[in-house]
C-alpha cells in the first residue's frame, strides 16, 4: 500500500523519537533522484530554491508547528570537496518561502560512511554521535524554538534523530523534520 508523502503525528509508524513529526514531498524515486544527485553530485544547485518550494509547501500542508529551521549538516571535508552543503541550499529555500529564521545550528563532528552504503542496520551504528552544537551563538538561537530540521532524503531516520537529539539537548522545545524525499 502507498501512503501518502509525509508521517502524520499519531500515526502508528510515527516518526522516529525523537522527532515530532516527520514530513517529506516525494518518494525518492524518477524525477525527483535524479533532481537529488545532480544537486548533490553534479553541482545542480539551481534545483535547490524549486525544492525548497516544495518543502515549504509540504510544510504548510501538513506542518504541525516550527519557528525555526535548520539543516541537517555535511561534514566540513564534504563542503570543502563540493563547495556547498545541499541541506543548507534546501533549508534556506524552504525558510524564505515559510517566512521563518533558518540557523545552521548543528555541526557534523566526524565524517561518516554515506548512508546509502550501508543497510539499514548499520546506519543507526554509523550516525552515533556524529553530531555536535555549532559555535555560539547557535545554542541561544535554538533554546526554546520548535525546530523544523531539513534534508534532502530520509530512509531509516538514523541521521535525523542523532541531529535532533543534539538540539534537544541545546534547548529546542521540539523538533520536527522535513525532507525532499524519502525511499523506503
Amino acid at each position: 500500500m502507498d501512503l501518502p508523502p509525509g508521517t502524520a503525528l499519531g500515526l502508528a509508524e510515527g516518526p522516529p523519537a525523537p522527532l515530532v513529526q516527520l514530513e517529506w514531498c516525494s518518494p525518492f524515486v524518477g524525477p525527483v533522484r535524479r533532481a537529488l544527485h545532480g544537486l548533490k553530485y553534479a553541482g545542480e544547485q539551481r534545483v535547490a530554491p524549486v525544492l525548497g518550494q516544495a518543502l515549504a509547501a509540504r510544510w504548510r500542508a501538513a506542518g504541525a508547528g516550527g519557528d525555526l529551521v535548520v539543516p541537517v549538516p555535511v561534514h566540513a571535508a564534504r563542503l570543502r570537496e563540493r563547495g556547498y552543503d545541499q541541506a543548507a541550499l534546501l533549508a534556506a529555500a524552504a525558510a524564505r518561502e515559510l517566512h521563518l529564521p533558518w540557523r545552521e545550528a548543528v555541526a557534523r563532528t566526524r565524517a561518516t560512511t554515506p548512508q546509502y552504503r550501508l543497510d539499514r542496520g548499520r546506519r543507526a551504528l554509523n550516525m552515533e554521535g556524529a553530531f555536535g552544537p555549532a559555535p555560539d551563538p547557535a545554542v541561544r538561537e535554538v533554546a526554546g524554538h520548535w525546530v523544523i530540521l531539513v534534508d534532502d532524503v530520509i530512509t531509516t531516520g538514523a541521521t535525523m534523530r542523532e541531529a535532533a537529539e543534539v538540539l534537544l539537548a541545546m534547548g529546542a522545545a521540539a523538533v520536527s523534520g522535513l525532507a525532499v524525499a524519502r525511499e523506503r
